[in-house]
């Protein structure tokens, strides 16, 4: 039995009823809920076959019925993973005729893809979408973001921007930049395309969470950040400054140097790393809290 498959014997934490993992990857899986007896992780849900949500979030597990979700784990043990080999796979290939079925753990290992788009659908490493952009990398192309090689062409594991075709990486650090930049600020690292960049991923099964927040820190110090969301800050502010500065009588009309855009993945991750950088030369310490602020986006302290 494999190892990244199942429990520990000592462990005690309960495993999800439809991947039956008691550890898995949040990013892909989504986090595990727990009631009443019942244990299954948000994307397992989602993606199961023939399980419906219903319009009450409230009932059962985020709206979907014990006994539906009994139902189908009843009905998935009958079915085997066509990439470990073991019994529970929950989830098939949403082409027709295609009665491959898999863990969704197992996805990214088998080269499958589930997609979030209007609806939720799977499929096999045979029937899954491909990347059209005609565009290959150039000897020695690394990924943006962990700078290792990409290989010499297109694949389930390198993957290209559709919009500028020069901006290559590796799929699971584009699912990491993804899972932390959040709808509102994923985008392609290099040339900053939003509209083709986002839609492309979607359709090739890159999970994309609506997490509306990004990080301004103070525009004089550097040194303490604020969420828009925590500090009721409007989406035109452009800058911040702390409690600490702005009671040192710094001119809040002059202008001033604003790194927040290196905080909302609007720039290459290369740029990220060499700030961050910068600050722990400079013994940094960047924390979010939450504090009051007039319409200006400063404080009213």
């Amino acid at each position: 039995m494999s190892a990244r498959k199942r429990k520990a014997p000592d462990s005690m934490e309960q495993a999800c009823m439809l991947c039956r993992r008691a550890e898995a990857d949040p990013d892909i899986c989504g986090h595990k809920l727990e009631k009443r007896g019942l244990c299954a992780h948000v994307f397992c849900l989602y993606f199961a076959n023939e399980l419906f949500q219903q319009r009450v979030a409230e009932v059962g597990l985020i709206g979907f019925l014990p006994e539906d979700i009994r139902r189908t784990v009843k009905r998935a043990a009958q079915k085997h993973c066509f990439v470990c080999g073991e019994s529970g796979a929950a989830i098939t290939c949403h082409e027709t005729g295609c009665d491959r079925s898999f863990h969704l753990p197992c996805a990214v290992e088998g080269g499958c893809v589930t997609q979030i788009l209007h609806q939720y659908r799977s499929f096999c490493w045979e029937h899954r979408p491909e990347q059209a952009v005609d565009a290959a990398p150039e000897e020695n192309t690394t990924c943006l973001i962990c700078l290792d090689p990409v290989g010499d062409r297109k694949s389930y594991h390198a993957m290209v921007c559709p919009a500028c075709k020069h901006a290559w990486f590796h799929r699971g650090c584009i699912q990491g930049q993804a899972a932390c930049a959040g709808i509102s600020c994923f985008q392609c690292p290099l040339c900053k395309d939003k509209e083709l960049f986002l839609l492309e991923m979607l359709t090739m099964g890159i999970r994309i969470p609506f997490r509306p927040w990004q990080l301004l820190l103070c525009c004089s110090c550097a040194a303490e950040g604020t969420h828009r969301r925590c500090s009721y800050l409007r989406n035109s502010t452009a800058s911040w400054e702390c409690d600490s500065c702005a009671g040192l009588g710094t001119d809040l009309d002059a202008p001033t140097l604003d790194f927040a855009f290196l905080f909302s993945y609007s720039g290459c991750a290369r740029d990220t790393v060499w700030f961050l950088s910068w600050c722990r030369r400079r013994r940094i310490i960047q924390r979010s809290r939450r504090c009051g602020v007039n319409e200006k986006g400063f404080s009213d302290d």
